[in-house]
């Protein structure tokens, strides 16, 4: 086992890894730009090494200057988190040749899964549903046009190098296509340092539902169930639960999905944890869209209903220890539902909150679990992901999760930037989500309706209002035909005097 491991990243998941790393006794090494000099993840470090300034390029995006800070402090391994270089096959495979051990899939399956094209090439050949789509890069506009043709309007124009949302664009018709191509390949571009783009019929109103597999280095791999990753904002997870209520709905769906993941991720020869992405409409059929090679912001819900610790596991088998878990062992119970809690105002389309946190305050109790990267004090930085924390519950039905959920969210308290605390109460009181009737156009319709809602609340105020200023001017007013009181004839007459 290692004895110090180096943690490349920051924030609520640099704390998650670094909190696993000291349960296994292992040291952790933080690594922290300058505007991160006093974040969590750097206090509870044994040692921290700045690696640059604020932007990302200069910092954690340079493996330069990360793996520089390993070999400064002796660090044996390298867990990248998620996001940041995650996902980068070059970085792990420069990790490889300093004799330094990434914490993740081999560079090979990074590289071979992380091109959204060959993903689905290799889908294609194990069987997998697919999304109607092109299996390679678009290479110009005619290309273009005889593919959406074939497919069928609406499509999507999606980044082969990456995803979250980014080079994405929806294409309703031929005119729509040249200039959302030109805007999808520069943003994929800016990204993810490649521009290429490829074509993908478009599903109206799909749930999104992810796989969590986990294999070692000995070729042993199971499934450890699926999340509803459905109510999403740009393209970006908001919430998300497990299991899902699609599957709740559907008690076959999660063998023949999870025997899909597993399909696709054998024949990329994946070791670590890794999530097989789906979309699914509501009569349980599912097809693939692509895989990420890394732990996902959303694995706690996994680890609550499963009991499996997934940032230990990805440790143990990166040190060469073999999965100790057949697919039989793996049992879900009760239901988890995850809030990602961001310094942002969804009043104001979700635009972000960077600031001072005056005031803050964690729920507690029982079946909560707070993976958080904040402290009252800290100053939230302009430069990165606006997100504080994971808010998560446990219950043991999904209905008394959302209960569970609501009274956690009553009870945190972050005072001196706007959060999204408050959707969050929306949500856990809402009847559609209650029923759990999602899909991935859902939060944007329940953001117009409460929205109308909430302006249609705040005009009946204000003109309650407004009637009552004008009826209390109208009563204070004096009146030519009332007589005056005594005190006011009185008070005159003495200053005549």
């Amino acid at each position: 086992m290692f004895h110090k491991v180096l943690v490349a990243n920051r924030g609520e998941i640099a704390v998650r890894v670094i909190r696993a790393l000291h349960e296994m006794g292992i040291r952790a090494v933080a690594v922290f730009s300058e505007v991160d000099r006093g974040a969590l993840h750097v206090q509870l470090a044994d040692e921290a090494v700045c690696i640059g300034p604020a932007p990302s390029s200069e910092s954690y995006l340079s493996g330069a200057n990360i793996l520089s800070a390993a070999r400064k402090t002796g660090a044996e391994a390298i867990h990248p988190g998620y996001g940041f270089l995650s996902e980068n096959a070059e970085f792990a495979k420069s990790c490889a040749e300093a004799g330094i051990k990434f914490i993740g899939p081999p560079w090979q399956a990074i590289e071979q899964m992380g091109s959204k094209t060959m993903a689905r090439r290799i889908a294609i050949e194990v069987g997998a549903p697919i999304v109607p789509g092109t299996d390679s890069g678009i290479q110009d506009y005619e290309q273009a046009c005889q593919a959406a043709a074939k497919i069928g309007y609406p499509v999507l124009l999606k980044a082969s190098a990456g995803g979250g949302g980014k080079g994405m664009r929806r294409v309703d018709n031929e005119s729509e296509l040249q200039s959302a191509m030109r805007a999808a390949s520069s943003e994929a571009e800016r990204a993810f340092g490649s521009g290429e783009i490829y074509l993908e019929k478009l599903i109206e109103l799909p749930r999104h539902i992810e796989v969590q597999v986990l294999g070692d280095e000995h070729g042993h791999l199971i499934h450890l169930g699926e999340r509803e990753c459905s109510l999403q904002r740009r393209h970006q997870k908001v919430l998300e639960e497990s299991p899902s209520p699609l599957v709740l709905a559907n008690p076959d769906l999660r063998a023949r999905i999870g025997e899909a993941a597993l399909r696709i991720a054998r024949a990329a020869n994946y070791a670590s944890a890794g999530t097989l992405e789906f979309l699914a409409d509501q009569q349980g059929n599912f097809y693939f869209l692509e895989m990420n090679t890394r732990l996902q912001v959303e694995h706690p819900v996994t680890e609550l209903v499963t009991g499996i610790d997934l940032v230990r596991w990805q440790v143990r088998i990166a040190a060469g220890e073999p999965l100790t878990i057949q697919q039989e062992d793996v049992h879900w119970t009760g239901s988890a539902i995850e809030c990602r809690v961001y310094a942002e105002d969804p009043e104001n389309n979700f635009f972000p909150s960077p600031g001072r946190i005056a005031q803050y305050a964690e729920p507690s109790g029982p079946g909560i679990r707070l993976d958080g990267g904040v402290y009252p004090g800290w100053t939230v930085p302009i430069e990165y992901d606006p997100l504080l924390a994971k808010l998560c519950v446990w219950a043991e039905n999904r209905p008394a999760a959302i209960g569970r959920m609501r009274r956690a969210v009553s009870e945190y308290r972050v005072l001196g930037i706007t959060t999204n605390l408050q959707l969050f109460d929306r949500l856990m009181r809402n009847e559609e989500f209650a029923k759990g009737d999602l899909h991935t156009g859902f939060l944007d319709q329940f953001m117009t309706r409460t929205k109308s809602t909430a302006d249609g609340q705040s005009a009946l105020v204000a003109g309650i209002i407004a009637a009552a200023h004008a009826q209390a001017k109208t009563q204070a007013a004096p009146s030519e035909a009332a007589p005056r009181s005594f005190w006011q004839l009185e008070g005159r007459r003495r200053m005549l005097r």
